[in-house]
């Protein structure tokens, strides 16, 4: 909760946010205009939110069509055991995999649900086969392949 203390976003904050989120290679002076600052007062605001840590980093979305990889596959591992090592040793075991794309502990049925992207059901064998099995402490694995993405966003509300 430390970090939520930092600063208050007032609306104009949260309309630069809004806006980075939707493009976040838009031209301060174009940004500016958006929210209706000046470019020096939009810059020196973007600048604290960046320093503050509201904004993490700037990347490109890839498509995952165009980059060989349509398949979405979400995985609920069960691990052996909760004991702290076995979390720590599977947690950076699964950081190394590169296809996947998203690892999150969770309170439910499964321990982890890992979000995996591949060519076809051959190429999610093949990852199954080649990291997924010798990832430590596993003791169950489902595997559940996304047939359409019906909503997708990066963006946060604010």
């Amino acid at each position: 909760m430390e970090d939520l203390a930092q600063m208050t976003l007032d609306l104009t904050d949260r309309r630069l946010l809004s806006e980075l989120q939707r493009k976040g290679r838009i031209f301060n002076s174009d940004l500016a205009e958006k929210v209706n600052l000046s470019a020096s007062a939009c810059h020196r605001r973007v600048q604290r939110l960046e320093a503050e840590g509201y904004i993490n980093e700037y990347v490109a979305l890839l498509d995952a069509r165009k980059m060989g990889v349509p398949a979405t596959i979400f995985v609920e591992i069960t691990l052996s055991t909760q004991a702290d090592e076995v979390l720590e040793a599977f947690e950076k075991a699964v950081q190394r995999i590169p296809d996947v794309l998203e690892c999150h502990l969770t309170a439910g049925a499964a321990d982890y649900i890992l979000k995996v992207v591949a060519e076809d059901t051959e190429d999610f064998a093949r990852i199954h086969r080649q990291y997924l099995t010798r990832l430590p402490g596993v003791a169950k694995m489902q595997s559940s392949f996304a047939l359409r993405t019906v909503f997708k966003t990066t963006a946060l509300p604010v």
